[in-house]
């Protein structure tokens, strides 16, 4: 969410061009239509900002609700959309191949709009709090909120990893929170009640309840990541060789590194790319992924090693 003044249309290219740098073929379906809706609003927007952006006064007092789903999908100028939709470029890419573009759809839709609820709530709270009725009129708009919600989700599901903020090196499942002061510190127009509006609804669904109400809604569609932790986990827990006793808190990272399936297929990819030529591993472990033992000697290289061996007797 951002209040700045509209400007040139060099943000506009410049997303243009980093759209085609990575290939519209190479966009999954649910990112690239939310890329072209903010685009298209941007160039044709339906009201003018001060019709669109979200307040306590506008939308909760002069049940204003339109705001609530105009809000995320308009944008001050150029470079307010530049960021934003790079941002999501990357972040949709990684979410919807992971959870698949229904559930990634379901998640924007959802997202867009409670994160304007969870920012009115806290605009109010502390206008009461600090006594400051301006609070209650502060206007925003801007896809930034539901980015840093889907942040906290990227970091969910693909942990590990560290970011330089700042010149601070900080853990990827923590950086959210630092990015949250030190924008709002170099760009005081930013909202920051909205950037933390996205971070409570990210942690809503990745720790609190907001997952398991969405399923409920969704008439028992289940997301691509599901279907994968069902897997893993009746192959972890539900298979059983005959003859041999049950072990259902076996645990199996010493056969996987670690690694879940992606990262084991990833791991086995590279393995037989970077494999030119024999290795001799000896003792020691061996790589992950599938590996193949030497091959067998021939019938006469075998005749001729035993022929070498008698003659070094």
């Amino acid at each position: 969410m951002h209040r700045r003044q509209k400007g040139s249309n060099i943000g506009l290219f410049l997303l243009l061009s980093q759209i085609f740098q990575v290939g519209v073929s190479n966009i999954p379906p649910v990112t690239l239509a939310a890329l072209a809706a903010n685009v298209f609003l941007f160039l044709q927007p339906m009201k003018r900002l001060d019709k669109t952006c979200i307040s306590v006064t506008e939308c909760l007092y002069r049940r204003d609700w339109h705001r609530l789903y105009l809000s995320p999908f308009h944008h001050v100028d150029d470079w307010h959309l530049y960021f934003n939709m790079v941002s999501l470029l990357w972040k949709g890419i990684k979410l919807e191949r992971r959870l698949g573009s229904f559930w990634f759809g379901y998640i924007i839709t959802i997202f867009s709009l409670l994160i304007g609820v969870v920012y009115m709530l806290l605009e109010l709270a502390v206008a009461e709090l600090l006594d400051v009725p301006s609070y209650k009129q502060s206007c925003a708009v801007g896809f930034s909120g539901v980015l840093f919600a889907l942040k906290v989700l990227n970091n969910y599901y693909h942990p590990g990893g560290s970011s330089n903020v700042m010149g601070f090196i900080i853990s990827n499942k923590y950086a959210c929170w630092l990015e949250l002061v030190a924008i709002h510190l170099l760009n005081p127009g930013t909202s920051f009640a909205g950037h933390l509006a996205g971070i409570l609804v990210g942690l809503m669904y990745t720790m609190g309840p907001l997952k398991m109400l969405m399923k409920a809604c969704s008439g028992g569609f289940r997301s691509q990541t599901d279907f994968s932790e069902q897997r893993n986990r009746y192959n972890s827990e539900n298979f059983r060789y005959p003859g041999y006793p049950s072990h259902s808190s076996r645990d199996y990272s010493m056969y996987t590194g670690g690694l879940n399936e992606e990262e084991q297929v990833e791991r086995a990819l590279r393995n037989s790319l970077n494999d030119r030529g024999p290795r001799h591993y000896g003792n020691e472990r061996r790589p992950y992924g599938f590996w193949l033992p030497p091959e067998e000697p021939s019938v006469e290289e075998l005749r001729r090693q035993r022929l070498n061996r008698f003659e070094r007797w």
